[in-house]
């Protein structure tokens, strides 16, 4: 450390140019060319050439960093040299190149460069510390308010442009995600990039057919596919992850399953789940769902709605895989006592120096509460599997049927539940209508106040005309039920493309089976998804048999 007082007759300056995001931004419109770096340092050099008394040891560029964080890559290389006594002397633009966050910028200047004896000279402002006065310290302090203030300023614009731009369904974060690219035509909409794509969609079959994160991370990286972070700089994208562990990153199950909970490739834009408090503070906070941009159906999604769904709803289940398996058993996660409820778990047997595998009620095994509703996992399979076949016939037949009579049962169904709505909205606004008219009783009869009267009766009136907007979107469905024909319930069609199912695969169970239960003596109940859709259209085709329309009912 030098003292301030000491004579010194040659300095060891460090030229510090830096340039923001936000500047480039601006620069492109043209507004702040003065602040590209080629002109910091030619503005610096041109200022320094007839400057004896000071030499250029080193020039520190932050291209891209943000002035309020002073953990910057050169500005820290920069302090470095300074603590090792090889600079004495610090030269910027102007002080805004220097920092933008008032506190941080007076401790560097007032405290920690007077204690190692480093001379600043702005040269823009016209400051240099050695021949500073009362006068120039407070035109420093001013200057750095007003350089933190234009950060708050800038801060406040852009979040309201990024919100705007969320908000319209334009895709406003650093790089595409994986699997997509930004549009040639417009940046902020994303288009499919084919390659990666393929491999997303691999992802979603994989764990549909049974594959954990990890299983499928270990498979993309045995086939040599690169992992999201290498493809983007394989792209020649400027790629940086925190979450990058080697010199190379792998497929790992953590990014699997990234992949696998992003609703974008479904086809929703989710923005701004991830958020900094202000411009000061730059620790992420994660919002709620309800506190993010969520945009529906915004760009071509890279699987259905119903696979995303699917893909949800294992992720939830407890399938781990033995490590010397790569898929899960089909039933995995699906089964339960039939009489406690609890999980059925796992278990292997030797016999004959055979291993074989059965499943048993989680309560008794642990604690021998309930009973062991033991049952061979091949024998589990095999029962479910023509259980499964038998409802997938039904289906079938009863697609027959539907081919002859045209949509007609389904808009009977659609028209049944929509009365019944209509119905139930109607009694609500009776309730509301008879609610009023006993407040307003109440506060003749002064038992309620007046102040009480109005706002209960708001509350009222608004329950009311809520219920009518309901009541509005009803009778146009049965109008359009009534005069157009619908089309034809996807349920039937999950069932319909499993017609030719030989073998219990993980994919028809996750898509077609709610619950399997086991009973004692091996008694197997299967809870199908869409159980109640079919027990209504069945129960209208037996109406329509029973009526003499068609001759066979199922």
């Amino acid at each position: 450390m030098r003292s301030t007082d000491q004579v010194i007759s040659e300095y060891h300056a460090a030229v510090y140019v830096r340039l923001s995001k936000e500047d480039e931004d601006m620069t492109r419109r043209r507004k702040t060319e003065s602040n590209s770096i080629s002109n910091q340092k030619e503005l610096i050099f041109d200022f320094l050439k007839n400057k004896s008394d000071i030499k250029i040891v080193s020039v520190r560029i932050d291209d891209g960093y943000t002035g309020t964080n002073y953990d910057r890559p050169a500005f820290q290389l920069m302090m470095d040299d300074i603590k090792a006594g090889l600079v004495n002397c610090v030269v910027v633009k102007d002080l805004s190149r220097f920092g933008r966050e008032y506190i941080d910028a007076g401790k560097y200047i007032d405290r920690l460069f007077p204690f190692y004896g480093v001379r600043l000279i702005a040269v823009n402002d016209g400051i240099d510390t050695i021949t500073k006065d009362t006068a120039d310290e407070f035109g420093i302090t001013v200057r750095n308010l007003f350089n933190d203030n234009y950060c708050r300023d800038i801060s406040i614009k852009t979040r309201s442009s990024l919100k705007v731009k969320r908000r319209n369904g334009e895709y406003t974060g650093a790089f595409a995600p994986y699997g997509y690219m930004r549009s040639e035509k417009d940046h902020n909409r994303l288009v499919i990039d084919e390659y990666p794509a393929s491999i997303v969609q691999d992802i979603f079959k994989w764990k549909l057919a049974g594959m954990n994160p990890n299983g499928i991370a270990n498979k993309l990286n045995e086939t040599g596919v690169l992992s999201p972070a290498e493809y983007k700089r394989s792209q020649g994208l400027n790629y940086k992850s925190g979450f990058k562990m080697k010199s190379n990153s792998m497929w790992t199950a953590v990014t699997v399953r990234r992949i696998l909970t992003n609703e974008i490739y479904a086809g929703n834009l989710v923005q701004g789940v991830r958020t900094t408090p202000n411009y000061k503070l730059k620790t992420l906070k994660v919002n709620a769902r309800e506190d993010c941009s969520v945009v529906e159906e915004s760009h071509e999604p890279l699987i259905s709605r119903k696979s995303f769904e699917l893909v949800g709803r294992l992720l939830l289940m407890d399938t781990r895989t033995s490590p010397k398996e790569e898929y899960v058993f089909p039933l995995a996660g699906m089964m339960e006592c039939g009489d406690c409820g609890s999980p059925m778990v796992k278990k292997s047997s030797v016999c004959r120096n055979k291993m074989y595998f059965y499943y048993m009620c989680k309560e008794y095994k642990e604690k021998h509460i309930c009973s062991s509703h033991r049952m061979p996992a091949d024998q589990l399979e095999r029962t479910v599997l023509a259980i499964l076949q038998k409802h997938i016939q039904s289906v079938v037949d009863m697609n027959v049927i539907l081919n002859e009579l045209g949509n007609l049962p389904f808009r009977q169904i659609h028209l049944k539940k929509a009365e019944e709505r209509l119905k139930q909205v109607e009694g609500e606004i009776d309730r509301y209508r008879n609610l009023k008219i006993l407040l307003y009783e109440d506060m003749k009869e002064e038992i309620v106040s007046k102040n009480d009267y109005l706002e209960i009766n708001q509350q009222y009136e608004e329950r009311i005309g809520a219920a009518q907007k309901s009541l509005l979107q009803i009778k146009k469905e049965m109008d359009r039920l009534l005069h157009n024909t619908t089309e034809e319930q996807l349920w039937i069609q999950d069932f319909m493309k499993y017609r030719n199912l030989k073998t219990l695969t993980r994919t028809a169970v996750v898509e077609l089976i709610e619950k399997v239960r086991i009973y004692e003596e091996k008694k197997v109940v299967v809870e199908f998804c869409h159980f109640q859709d079919y027990e209504q259209l069945a129960g209208y085709i037996k109406e329509l048999y029973d009526a003499g329309e068609i001759k066979e009912v199922i």
